[in-house]
């Protein structure tokens, strides 16, 4: 499989090339990036053929058979379903909109070209999640709350890697997608109710620097969420799940009992690397013609979700 990461030399871009470079029968043909300096020595040092600073030229290409999008979050939409036009499958990294209306019309688009369109869903694939799943599924374990913390220290516009972004980061569209899909994947239900309280807009960047999110499923599991952009310490998302047998603490790749005894995740699955899973789902959807895990259509849920808590914010 031939595949274009756009948005190649961000810190998310980066992570998918590395990703792909431990998967057979997968070749980067084509990157794309916004500044052309940068990302004709971004195909030089990883000997990709072909670079370019326009989406457009990277689809009309014949060696392109599907895209990776971690391109800014506001672009995500338009640039999945400009995808899909050209005749390319394409995972979108999260969120794959900032908006409900978005979010529908990159489904609808979906089902009308049937291409493989996946959004970058992540945590269902970190092994310390899919260990979680894996019981539930089994019937040894149910939730009974989730309690969540994503935490940053982010007051100025930068990205993963420090260095300043020419867009804004969304704690709701971007951050609580995460945990909102990931509620309703591991309970198995959408949230029958949910709501949001933010906190004030950063005066610069426009958007609220804190924000609490609770949701319950119509069978009464629950989830609390905070977040926040001003938490000064160790940053990312820590899951605490409360079930009928047992409680376990994830974090990120690594997963724990109620009591901090590390849990062995080694049979989980094939990498321990949650971007590498993903890809790695998205390569075999479009060579076996099936919906992957994390499709645009079964992530629409929690983007729904996200529309009622935006909506209570008001």
């Amino acid at each position: 499989m031939r595949i274009c990461v756009a948005g190649a030399y961000g810190a998310f871009g980066l992570k998918h090339l590395d990703a792909l470079s431990n998967i057979d029968g997968v070749e980067v043909t084509s990157v794309m990036g916004p500044t052309r300096e940068k990302i004709d020595a971004l195909a030089a040092e990883r000997g990709i053929g072909h670079a370019a600073t326009d989406l457009a030229e990277c689809l009309a290409r014949d060696d392109v058979d599907g895209v990776i999008l971690s391109t800014p979050t506001q672009m995500h939409a338009a640039q999945a379903i400009q995808c899909m036009d050209a005749g390319k499958h394409v995972l979108v990294e999260i969120p794959m909109a900032d908006s409900l209306a978005d979010s529908q019309a990159v489904v609808a688009k979906q089902k009308e070209t049937g291409l493989v369109a996946m959004a970058g869903q992540v945590r269902r694939f970190n092994p310390s999640h899919q260990w979680i799943h894996n019981k539930i599924v089994a019937g040894e374990l149910k939730i009974q709350q989730m309690d969540v913390q994503t935490y940053f220290f982010r007051r100025s516009n930068t990205n993963a890697k420090g260095e300043p972004r020419s867009w804004t980061d969304h704690l709701l569209w971007h951050h609580a997608c995460h945990t909102v899909d990931l509620f309703q994947y591991q309970t198995g239900e959408t949230a029958s109710e949910a709501f949001g309280l933010q906190g004030p807009l950063h005066p610069d960047l426009d958007i609220a620097m804190d924000m609490t999110i609770g949701m319950k499923t119509p069978s009464g599991a629950i989830c609390t969420l905070s977040l926040s952009f001003n938490n000064e310490g160790p940053f990312g998302t820590f899951f605490r799940y409360i079930c009928d047998n047992g409680t376990y603490l994830a974090r990120y790749d690594d997963l724990f009992d109620g009591y901090d005894k590390p849990i062995d995740l080694s049979g989980v699955a094939v990498s321990n690397n949650g971007i590498e899973l993903i890809d790695r789902e998205f390569v075999s959807a479009v060579k076996e013609g099936r919906e992957p895990n994390s499709s645009v259509a079964q992530v629409l849920p929690a983007m729904e979700t996200l529309d009622k808590v935006e909506r209570s914010f008001k």
